[in-house]
């Protein structure tokens, strides 16, 4: 062990005294406008294979095969103008060419792709199901993590299997990922594209000086007045995706008297409705940043951020809807009074208030405080059609009232429905071709249906049938951490950082609209004398809140639920960088502590009492500490081969979602909840020449001890009796593992001076790699429900998230004109879908009593629960753009085309749980005429366009 480690002294004295003896050119290059380095600019030698980038200091270095004599150094980067400096390399000297700049281009082609990065991250629904990662790769340059943020998004590709909750999204430094499920929320920052161009971004688990990271990267939007360029810019925007038009002003100062410099921002995007029916968008955008350089040493700057957002949203529909109404169908609307109303609004309403504190201690010492505040809610709605009237006989008490899914996509609204016999009548057949009639010439909301349901029970002097609920999330954070970049020596850099976090959380229903009705009774409609709580009659039962019982809610009144989840995160991380001729390396670790409390402030009928069996107040503190380690290395084989390695190993806490079985009704947390374990290694060949850049990767993620937590209704619960199958459950998956592997690859050939071939490519296996645990919770149960051995069979089943397998190939015409277009094929294939938990546990095979079917076919429940693959398509993508100088000002305009063939495809999809057992999934996929309860897709946009036309000055 003692000489191993005399050995591996000796190794570093001698890569140092290699690097003494060495010829060697570093230098810097800084923003021409703002004299801040600037990173990941390309520094090539040119005429020869020498090729490198600027750290995050703006600082780069060749010392391996560097030329002699005359030579000059190329410096490059998107949104920036080319430059090129000469310089004389002596043998065994160093050229050391600081302070080179680069000026701002005003035909910046990133333009072009922050057109709907943020937007369309925004526009994920359903906790994740459609979620992406695109707006968190939008800074990098690599050819394959462009392809993916830019052509592949729209499929919901998931570079590697990840998605949001997998990678880190700083503003200032400050993280900007919710705990309540680990994902960052894009519509904080939505609209505020042209203060979105400063960014920092680090692939995968590779260093990284603000933080630990995560396996999808971290990227820094860096939102500090004086790192903008002096100047303004207005732009207008038309397109038919998510909003019709988008007008944006901004202006920044550049450094004025004083060392004062500011940036202000306002937009606005608009439309009643995006490329899927009835998704009207209406979104206002502010923004403000100050900063004053006391003197040469001390910066301070405060940011502020409001990112209004009122959108529309839509749903998964099933192969019959599809086939009836097409991909533009959205079930969520109705007109009223003339106008598309959605029931389904999802609004953001999060300000966040930030101060940074930025202290150069010394030439080789900085460090960065910050502290942030945000605050706001975000209120998703939707019809509750449980209304109801108190009524008592004989000292009995009852609740009447209630009313079926109004929804017009209503399985009983369907023809599937009418046709399900086996051998249907011809009043069948009527019934099924008058629903079909009715359903494709309208199939949309009845908003004046519940208008007058309520009018009719107002009149009788009874309470709302129907109301719009909002279910709503009201954070109060505060963020703190501080980051210090020291120089150790000349190739020795060390990183920290402090972070702290604490979150209030508050979670309650809340009543937006009576819908004309005058009041609204707080109970649970569907309640029954449950087993949960023993001795209790009905009217308990069916409260909300047994300490104020029966109370009539009206508009802006919680009710349903209400409770608050109070959350602490402590880190620290540090990080050494080393770099030497032939090898740069880092070594990084990272301890962080975090713990959960629910607070319920209702006292459910369903869950009486407090503690963790009850509802009301505190429940125990949930703690969890947590580390990682992380190591990597660059190998320099010449200045055009590369060899990058980085490995990982770490743990995260699950999130607030995943914490709690029922968090709204009750204290109860996950039964073997346990901090998700873990480990990756990504290898990467790289070649780099002024003509030709690639990269291969080859990446593997293991996960451990994952959970998750669904909510859904189903029939099919075995062993509680036949009038006992059904139930709205929690179902909460344990102890899961998952395993990434694959490879991907990125090439660009720049074959003429304006001409530019690129490729990109993935191909990857994400699976399931044992049988989790599964239980159920509900109130109509008693206690955790679990089935067989309490396992689901999901080993070897596909993870869903998008295409597996993704290829590109494109060019690029970049006219010396000021003119661009390009053009990209992309296929995709290897997508699967969302599989049922429960049709794969035990319950598969259980009839209601608990026995096995007597029936049971194996060979015949293994093609039933073959997990659907999607079909394979291809989407081309259009892009383009052209620009003018007038005097001082800039006029351009850039567009897209996506889908230019209007490709149909599906981005993803999930098997309903409703129907679970052999008997009842056999039935329904048998039917001639499609099941009932078919699986549920999104559906791909069909050809979309988005054109931008701006003026800079």
């Amino acid at each position: 062990m003692k000489k191993s480690f005399l050995l591996f002294l000796f190794g570093i004295a001698f890569s140092l005294t290699s690097f003494a003896q060495q010829t060697l050119v570093k230098g810097s290059v800084l923003d021409g406008t703002t004299g801040e380095p600037i990173p990941d600019v390309t520094v090539t030698i040119e005429g020869t294979d020498l090729s490198t980038t600027t750290d995050a200091k703006g600082e780069f270095s060749f010392s391996a095969n560097v030329p002699l004599g005359e030579q000059v150094l190329k410096i490059e980067k998107i949104g920036y103008e080319t430059k090129r400096y000469p310089i004389v390399v002596n043998e065994g000297q160093t050229v050391d060419i600081a302070g080179m700049t680069l000026d701002y281009d005003p035909t910046d082609k990133k333009d072009l792709y922050t057109i709907s990065i943020s937007d369309d991250n925004l526009n994920s629904e359903d906790d994740g199901l459609t979620d992406n990662i695109s707006g968190l790769l939008q800074a990098s340059r690599d050819v394959f993590l462009s392809a993916a943020a830019f052509d592949f998004s729209a499929t919901f590709f998931r570079p590697r299997g990840l998605d949001n909750a997998n990678g880190k999204v700083l503003i200032n430094g400050i993280e900007m990922n919710k705990q309540f499920n680990g994902r960052p929320q894009w519509g904080n920052w939505g609209g505020l594209n042209d203060m979105q161009r400063n960014q920092e971004f680090t692939m995968g688990m590779s260093a990284n000086d603000y933080n630990f990271g995560d396996l999808a990267g971290t990227n820094n939007i860096v939102m500090r007045a004086s790192q903008y360029r002096k100047g303004g810019r207005i732009s207008y925007a038309s397109a038919n995706r998510s909003y019709t038009g988008r007008v944006m002003a901004s202006y920044s100062s550049g450094l004025v008297k004083n060392g004062w410099s500011y940036s202000v921002l306002a937009s606005r995007r608009f439309g009643d409705e995006g490329f899927i029916d009835g998704t009207l968008y209406d979104s206002n955008s502010f923004f403000a940043a100050v900063e004053k350089r006391i003197n040469d040493k001390h910066s301070i700057n405060f940011t502020g951020i409001y990112a209004q957002n009122r959108r529309g949203r839509s749903t998964a529909v099933t192969n019959e809807v599809n086939r009836l109404k097409g991909r533009e169908y959205n079930p969520f609307w109705g007109e009223l009074n003339g106008e598309q109303r959605n029931s389904r609004i999802r609004e953001i309403e999060e300000p966040i208030l930030m101060l940074n504190h930025f202290w150069d201690i010394s030439d080789k010492v900085r460090l960065n405080t910050n502290v942030a505040y945000q605050f706001g809610e975000i209120a998703n709605t939707r019809i509750d059609n449980g209304g109801t009237r108190l009524v008592t006989i004989g000292g009995e008490s009852s609740y009447l009232g209630g009313a079926r899914n109004p929804t017009p996509e209503y399985y009983q609204n369907l023809p599937s429905f009418f046709l399900q016999d086996p051998n249907p009548t011809a009043f069948d057949f009527q019934n099924a071709f008058i629903a079909q009639e009715a359903f494709v010439n309208d199939g949309q909301l009845n908003w004046n249906q519940l208008y007058e349901a309520n009018a009719t029970l107002r009149n009788q002097g009874g309470n709302a049938l129907y109301a719009i609920q909002a279910d709503v999330i009201e954070d109060k954070q505060l963020s703190f951490n501080t980051i210090l970049d020291a120089d150790l020596a000349e190739n020795i850099r060390l990183n920290a950082a402090l972070n702290y976090r604490n979150l209030n959380s508050q979670n309650y229903a809340r009543i937006e609209d009576l819908l004309g009705g005058t009041g609204y009774l707080d109970v649970d409609f569907f309640a029954e004398e449950t087993p949960n709580t023993a001795g209790a009659t009905l009217e308990e039962v069916a409260q909300s809140d047994l300490r104020n019982p029966n109370r009539i809610v009206g508009e802006g009144d919680r009710y349903k639920y209400n409770y608050e989840i109070d959350a602490e995160v402590a880190s620290a991380f540090t990080q050494v960088q080393f770099k030497y001729n032939k090898i740069d390396f880092y070594l990084g670790g990272n301890i962080s502590k975090t713990s959960y409390q629910r607070n319920g402030l209702y006292e459910n009928g369903n869950f009486q009492g407090g503690g963790n069996d009850g509802s009301f107040g505190k429940s125990d503190e949930l703690d969890f500490t947590n580390y990682g380690v992380k190591a990597g290395f660059t190998y320099k084989i010449t200045g055009k081969h590369l060899v990058d390695v980085n490995g990982s190993l770490f743990s995260k806490a699950p999130g607030i979602r995943s914490s709690f079985s029922n968090a709204r009704q009750t204290n109860a947390k996950v039964i073997g909840l346990e901090s998700e374990d873990i480990q990756s290694v990504d290898v990467s060949y790289i070649y780099r020449s002024p003509i030709l850049k690639a990269r291969v990767t080859g990446f593997y993620s293991g996960f451990k001890n994952g959970t998750d937590i669904g909510f859904y209704f189903t029939e099919d619960l075995a062993g509680l009796g036949v009038d006992n199958g059904d139930a709205f459950v929690q179902e909460i998956l344990t102890n899961v593992e998952r395993r990434h592997v694959g490879v991907e690859v990125g090439i660009e050939a720049q074959v003429t001076p304006t001409i530019k071939l690129k490729g990109a490519a993935s191909v990857g296996q994400y699976t399931f790699q044992n049988n989790p645990n599964l239980y159920l919770t509900s109130v109509d149960i008693n206690g955790p429900l679990t089935f067989g051995d309490g396992t689901t069979n999901l080993k070897d089943v596909h993870v869903a998230g998008g295409p597996e397998r993704a290829f590109q190939l494109g060019f690029e015409y970049r006219d010396p004109d000021f003119w661009n277009i390009g053009v990209t094929s992309n296929f995709f294939s290897n997508a699967y879908i969302d599989v049922s938990n429960l049709a794969r546990s035990a319950n598969f095979t259980s009839d209601f009593d608990g026995n096995t079917f007597n029936d049971y076919d194996p060979v015949l429940a293994k093609e039933l629960l073959k997990q659907e693959q999607f079909d394979d398509y291809m989407l081309v993508n259009i892009i383009g753009g052209k620009s003018w100088r007038v005097d001082d000002y800039f006029i351009g305009f850039f567009a897209t085309i996506n889908n230019v063939f209007n490709q149909d495809y599906r981005t993803g999809g999930f098997e309903q749980s409703r129907l679970a057992n052999f008997r009842r999934i056999r039935e329904d996929k048998a039917r001639d005429n499609g099941p009932i309860f078919g699986s549920r897709y999104f559906f791909g946009n069909g050809t979309t366009y988005y054109l931008n036309v701006y003026v800079r000055f």
